[in-house]
């Protein structure tokens, strides 16, 4: 498994909307500005977090985004499947419905089984809420 750009930058828009202790829409161009990421590929990162339902858009000059559940009620999992798509290792695993022809006489298969669990269990069980209490002070570098 390999995240790509697009699922980092949104687990650091997550993280930044979430860190906000104000309770008040964050703009896109406050986060693209604090995270130093592009406001355009921002766009299109919020845009399949709001379809996915994990934030929400509040017009008006103090408009912004803001999260439809609280940090320790959303994944990672729920923000990297929304990003990613099968986070799965190898196409056998990725679901109940996956059907290989070799699965009778794979010697793997119960590997990629574990290691999709594992991978699962790791990011179904690490919320938003625990990557804030990660979070460096203002000032700080760190990459996700």
């Amino acid at each position: 498994m390999k995240v790509s750009t697009k699922g980092r930058y949104a687990l650091r828009l997550m993280i930044n909307i979430a860190s906000r202790t104000d309770g008040k829409p964050v703009s896109i161009k406050d986060i693209a500005k604090t995270e130093n990421i592009s406001d355009k590929y921002l766009e299109q990162i919020i845009a399949l977090l709001s379809s996915g339902g994990l934030v929400r858009s509040v017009r008006g000059p103090q408009g912004g985004y803001l999260l439809r559940k609280a940090p320790d009620k959303i994944t990672v999992g729920m923000v990297l499947r929304l990003t990613e798509g099968s986070l799965s290792p190898v196409p056998c695993v990725e679901d109940s419905d996956s059907y290989c022809e070799r699965e009778a006489s794979c010697e793997a298969i119960d590997l990629w089984r574990r290691l999709n669990k594992a991978i699962s269990d790791v990011i179904d069980t690490t919320t938003i809420a625990d990557l804030c209490t990660n979070r460096p002070a203002a000032g700080d570098e760190y990459y996700i």
